[in-house]
């Protein structure tokens, strides 16, 4: 696993799997290369510069190569199809939830359901709430939650039932018992996800951002790969977005093997033929970035707060108040000097840099 090295000519140096798109010429990048193997076996004349529509500059007679920043998407296109990779475009199981937000805010709305008895606790002028889930240290047991009810709206609000065959539970069952004729007809409940995904973490001892950056694989998967998750293949797509997360994220990752253990019936070879999958359908890009990681984080937290799946809020006390304040005063320490540096060069500014701070008074 790592960065991968892709050539502007050979069609072989890219591990991208090719995908029937039908017929007529190639599009994008392999139409240059098209044209490049029809100027090499014709002389590098007439119907090569014929197909790619540009010649050498120098006078060579051979087609005019794309150069590798040009192959890439544009921005707009990039950031629709793409939200894996980037930190602009929305995530799609927030876009998914939605509609039944939208839905069931209506319905309370028309036939005037009370809220019901609040909850929710807010912060006072005396008692000040936190919960312990920060994006840099998520609660484990509500980013499960979240991330299994983000599968949960991709199975109920999938556009279709696009699948491939290493993820099909009929043809790769993960226990010996016999999968019913049905099993592609009934989605799984959020609870049913859940118990699956919990099972996991907790016998392999995974972390909340191990659950995070599987969320970030599924979409990635579904996005590169053009398939949708459905009741025939989510417990296998899941799996091999928390194997392969587990790999990258966690500096002492499970082995295939140990998840055979988990699963008793499932084998190795079965694990490392869909991990090989897995990564190809993702064109080895396993990174992911601090943006994108964030806004998958915050996303989440959108996602349970419109289906009232609250984080676990604790009372601040004396001691957390001057952990937290300490971490401030090291904050303001560091870049105290950089405004300081920033400010010398405006003499007449020099009273402004001296800002008074009332301190907080902890009872």
């Amino acid at each position: 696993m790592g960065n991968t090295v892709t050539c502007c000519v050979s069609p072989d140096a890219s591990p991208k799997l090719s995908r029937a798109r039908g017929g007529g010429a190639a599009p994008g990048p392999d139409r240059w290369v098209d044209a490049y193997q029809a100027a090499a076996a014709g002389g590098g004349s007439g119907s090569a510069e014929a197909e790619s529509g540009d010649s050498d500059p120098g006078g060579g007679g051979g087609p005019h190569l794309q150069h590798i920043s040009d192959r890439e998407f544009p921005d707009d296109l990039a950031l629709e199809s793409n939200p894996s990779d980037h930190p602009r475009a929305s995530t799609i199981f927030l876009s998914k939830s939605q509609t039944d937000v939208r839905e069931k805010r209506k319905s309370n709305h028309i036939n005037h359901v009370s809220p019901g008895q609040l909850t929710k606790k807010y912060s006072s002028c005396s008692t000040i709430f936190i919960d312990d889930s920060t994006v840099s240290q998520p609660n484990l047991r509500s980013t499960i939650k979240c991330v299994t009810l983000a599968i949960f709206y991709h199975i109920k609000n999938r556009d279709s039932d696009r699948s491939l065959d290493i993820f099909d539970e009929k043809s790769h069952p993960l226990t010996r018992e016999e999968v019913p004729d049905d099993y592609y007809k009934h989605d799984p409940d959020h609870k049913h996800i859940y118990r699956f995904v919990r099972t996991l973490f907790s016998a392999a001892q995974l972390t909340a951002e191990c659950a995070i950056v599987t969320l970030v694989y599924l979409e990635r998967l579904l996005t590169y790969a053009e398939i949708d998750i459905c009741p025939s293949n989510w417990k296998r797509i899941v799996l091999g977005a928390i194997l392969l997360a587990s790999k990258v994220w966690d500096d002492q990752a499970v082995w295939n093997v140990d998840y055979c253990q988990i699963l008793k019936d499932i084998t190795v070879e079965d694990m490392n033929e869909m991990e090989r999958h897995f990564l190809e359908l993702l064109q080895f890009n396993i990174n992911v970035p601090a943006s994108v990681y964030a806004k998958y984080y915050f996303d989440l937290r959108s996602l349970a707060d419109d289906n009232n799946l609250s984080f676990l809020l604790e009372p601040l006390s004396k001691e957390r108040a001057q952990k937290l304040e300490a971490i401030s005063r090291l904050c303001e320490d560091k870049y105290k000097d950089l405004s300081k540096a920033a400010m010398r060069r405006s003499f007449s500014a020099d009273n402004l840099v001296g800002i008074r701070r009332s301190n907080a008074i902890l009872s």
